[in-house]
């Protein structure tokens, strides 16, 4: 009797009973990778929501306190500067790490990131914390380029969405600590940006450990034109998906900083307006957003992996666009104490936020190997610049006389309709192979 070969399950249809599970063919290698390019996107995602939940405190002592809208300005102009930061990082990196290989370019990232939060502790005007915002930025948005690119060309193809899936989950596990860290230091906000020089570390296991992945060697000896924004733009192929690809990670990242982080002040004007006193609602509400809300959002993120292999990429974004739209006014209007809001923050978080899983998955799969982390940079990336705006006319919508914060992200959340009606314009990737 003839020993079983592994080249039949190639035949079997994915998600049959006879199928093996998607990481049957997943190396100790494989997992390492991932490991370690989750852990830089822990750190990543860290410093960025570090800012969100201490900006306020970190505002009140180096304006003096006081003056309610100098602190929203210079708040929401750290903002800016950091989204311009990611944008110039993810794309310059981008093109680096197609250039230059992925496991150098993933490694200056980190080290900027890390470097530059701790500085950020010892800022004592407002000038240097816009600086260090932006060079943080840099490191940022490059890594996230760079690390979704090597898991998506070291992995197999049956398990590629899925691992795309946890990489950008693991982003919940850095805003987990960055409320912890938080609520731990509370007004003492210093200390809370000298806990981001600990990912330089992962500079050591990443030099030892990681590889360059071999689709990217066969494009370098091949001679192809690596990280080229002239090709990526000058080919209609690829052009047409960068923008349309960038323009859907701006109605997502718009949405995120608009919609989805709005889920802390609904829950502390939900309590203020209950008698709570003002100290006390906006620690219950880094709570509500940073623990309980981050949590549906991560089981959203996780979720989309299987989503996009059931449905497809297009068929998965849709859905969570659809019921984003859905759930933000039910979770706007519908609780009527803190309780209920702790029960629909969850399910607000999963469909408003867990759509971002799938850029880590779909930009990678947009373009070829020479152009990967430049094409998934300009997407990702690219979408925070054109977010930029849309976070200001999110600020003034929520300025106007007559429009409180209810109204405002309700109307906010139909740019959810705006994505889903850029989906028709892009390709379905499912089932395909990564592009050459």
């Amino acid at each position: 009797m003839e020993p079983p070969t592994t080249q039949s399950t190639a035949t079997i249809e994915p998600g049959s009973r006879l199928a093996p599970p998607w990481y049957a063919d997943v190396s100790g290698y494989q997992w390492l990778v991932l490991a370690v390019a989750s852990a830089g996107w822990v750190f990543d995602a860290f410093e960025g929501q570090v800012f969100n939940l201490t900006r306020q405190d970190m505002l009140r002592e180096l304006l003096g306190g006081g003056d309610v809208h100098l602190e929203k300005f210079w708040g929401d102009l750290f903002l800016a500067v950091f989204l311009l930061g990611g944008t110039v990082g993810g794309i310059g990196f981008g093109m680096l790490a197609d250039r230059l290989g992925r496991k150098p370019a993933m490694c200056v990232t980190i080290l900027l990131y890390s470097i530059f939060s701790a500085l950020t502790g010892f800022a004592t005007q407002l000038w240097q914390v816009a600086l260090l915002r932006f060079l943080v930025a840099l490191g940022v948005g490059g890594e996230w380029a760079v690390a979704a690119s090597l898991v998506a060309e070291v992995f197999p193809a049956r398990a590629r969405a899925r691992a795309g899936g946890i990489f950008h989950a693991t982003s919940i596990l850095g805003t987990w600590m960055a409320a912890t860290v938080g609520l731990l230091v509370a007004a003492h906000w210093r200390y809370a940006y000298l806990v981001g020089v600990v990912p330089a570390l992962l500079v050591f296991a990443i030099r030892r450990s990681v590889r360059e992945p071999q689709r990217w060697q066969q494009a370098r000896s091949e001679r192809q034109r690596l990280g080229s924004l002239r090709e990526l733009f000058g080919a209609p192929r690829w052009a047409r998906r960068a923008v349309f690809g960038l323009l859907l990670a701006a109605v997502g990242l718009g949405t995120f900083w608009g919609v989805v982080v709005a889920g802390q002040d609904l829950a502390r004007e939900l309590l203020v307006r209950h008698g709570v006193s003002a100290a006390d609602a906006a620690q219950r509400a880094k709570f509500a957003y940073g623990i309980v809300q981050t949590a549906g959002m991560g089981l959203g993120l996780l979720s989309f992996g299987p989503l996009a292999e059931r449905l497809g990429r297009r068929g998965a974004f849709l859905l969570m666009h659809l019921c984003a739209l859905g759930i933000v006014p039910v979770t706007c209007y519908l609780p009527g104490d803190y309780g209920q809001m702790l029960l629909v923050l969850p399910v607000f978080g999963f469909f408003a936020g867990g759509m971002h899983a799938g850029y880590a998955i779909y930009f990678l799969e947009l373009f070829p190997n020479h152009l990967r982390a430049t094409g998934a940079g300009v997407c990702f990336n690219g979408g925070r610049l054109l977010a930029a705006p849309l976070l200001w006319a999110s600020a003034e919508l929520k300025a106007l006389p007559g429009v409180d914060l209810r109204k405002a992200v309700t109307i906010l959340a139909s740019l959810y309709l705006v994505g889903a009606v850029l989906l028709l314009f892009l390709p379905e990737t499912k089932g395909r192979p990564l592009p050459e």
